[in-house]
């Protein structure tokens, strides 16, 4: 390893203090400063059924064990409740040192406030940070264009397949040529053979149906667009998919609970053979193969398309990384300690471990694992043949924006509040 290497070096030359000054200016790397034993606080959204949860408990554990430093970790599931207790820890002054959080809109007040650290300053003490990074692929923030985060899995949003549901219903898996209205016709059939084709939470998780149902009205260089008037293209674009998922939930299509039911209900029913299609991100794979005793009756597919839309066009990208905060920074204690955390969570190594079937910003690429399983690989060909991927429009919206469609899916749904009502809420929002 570079930094091992460079640490032998130093020691063989420690009377002349020749090399090792020279290699980098005289400036630290991690572990020449990491040297006494500290308390990280931790916060990452490796838990509950991610797929990467295990591996993040392993890699904290071996870290812990290579420094003598501890985690104080708080990690849980991603959702709204989720962010929201971040903003609240930044804004009483209870953040922690290391954040593995989203880029973008919800981290702007993190950026904005000055409260996280930019790679560009970690690198004026710490050069190599990061090195192994493509710059152009960590996710730099809209306030000021500068990278605060190191990501380690990019992500798509895809739609899973209970293969032993569509066998007894007679239904065919969906390929990359099947319509939006083979799909509807596929669906009408899995409910009438007596099960819940879309296994689906609209009170917790609308947000993957709402993203494909209008990028079937949009295209993969309009999808990221975000609605000025309700009338404009991405306003008309987003009126018709909230009325497609509306379609669906009026067909039956969704489970009968899915107004009040949790999103482990529901994930539920997919993995207990009683619901068809979930739509949902490729750390979801993890997921699945933990929940199921054959992984090989699941597979991965793409979201019909319609209009110019591809099926093949998908909703993907980067959108989370490991940021550093100002809390740590400032603490001399901590610095190096937290810089060398990142930098283990990073390694190439790691995020090899890490990525499974996703993207990365590394330069030299992820090493697959040799004993992946049929889903897994399904995920690797699903990731293959994508013609075109767009970010998730809703990552440009903070929560409180979000509201009036995610937070009232159900009055929309019901047809108690207007899909076009719904995104002008969202539009008068955002002139607030």
């Amino acid at each position: 390893m570079r930094k091992a290497l460079a640490l032998v070096l130093c020691g063989a030359m420690a009377v002349s203090m020749v090399g090792c000054g020279s290699s980098n200016s005289g400036k630290k790397t991690s572990d020449e400063t990491s040297k006494k034993s500290v308390k990280l606080s931790v916060t990452t959204t490796y838990a509950g059924e991610d797929t990467n949860a295990q591996n993040y408990k392993d890699a904290v554990a071996a870290w812990e064990s290579k420094t003598g430093n501890k985690v104080d970790d708080s990690s849980a599931t991603s959702d709204e409740t989720f962010k929201s207790r971040i903003t609240t820890d930044f804004e009483t002054g209870s953040e922690p040192d290391v954040l593995f959080f989203f880029n973008g809109v919800d981290s702007n007040q993190f950026v904005e406030q000055g409260k996280v650290v930019s790679v560009d300053e970690i690198r004026k003490e710490y050069p190599d940070y990061a090195s192994n990074m493509k710059d152009d692929m960590l996710g730099a923030s809209p306030v000021d264009g500068k990278n605060y985060s190191i990501p380690v899995n990019g992500f798509w949003e895809g739609m899973f397949v209970n293969k032993e549901v569509l066998k007894k219903a007679g239904v065919d898996v969906p390929t990359k040529d099947t319509t939006w209205d083979e799909f509807l016709q596929m669906c009408e059939k899995i409910k009438k053979a007596g099960y819940t084709p879309i296994a689906a939470s609209l009170l917790e998780i609308p947000h993957y149906w709402f993203e494909y149902s209008i990028y079937n009205f949009d295209s993969p260089t309009t999808h990221n667009t975000v609605p000025a008037k309700v009338d404009d293209a991405a306003g008309k674009a987003w009126v018709s998919g909230l009325e497609d998922i509306k379609t669906l939930y009026e067909k039956g299509y969704f489970p009968a609970n899915t107004l009040t039911a949790k999103d482990d209900e529901t994930f539920q029913l997919f993995t207990n053979d009683k619901a068809a299609f979930l739509c949902d991100g490729s750390w979801k794979v993890g997921g699945i193969e933990s929940a199921v005793k054959d992984p090989e009756n699941y597979t991965v597919t793409y979201v019909p398309g319609k209009g110019d839309r591809k099926s093949t066009d998908i909703i993907g990208g980067i959108s989370m990384g490991y940021y550093i905060t100002k809390k740590a920074w400032d603490d001399p204690e901590k610095r190096a300690a937290a810089v060398d955390f990142v930098e283990y969570m990073t390694s190439d190594e790691m995020v090899s471990k890490f990525a499974g079937t996703g993207v990365t910003a590394l330069k030299n690429g992820t090493t697959p694992a040799d004993n992946m399983t049929a889903l897994s690989k399904d995920a690797v060909t699903f990731s293959a043949g994508v013609t075109a991927i767009s970010p998730a429009v809703q990552d440009n919206l903070s929560e409180a924006v979000r509201k009036p469609i995610f937070g009232e899916m159900s009055s929309i749904v019901q047809g108690k509040t207007a899909a076009k009502d719904a995104v002008q809420a969202v539009i008068d929002k955002l002139s607030e």
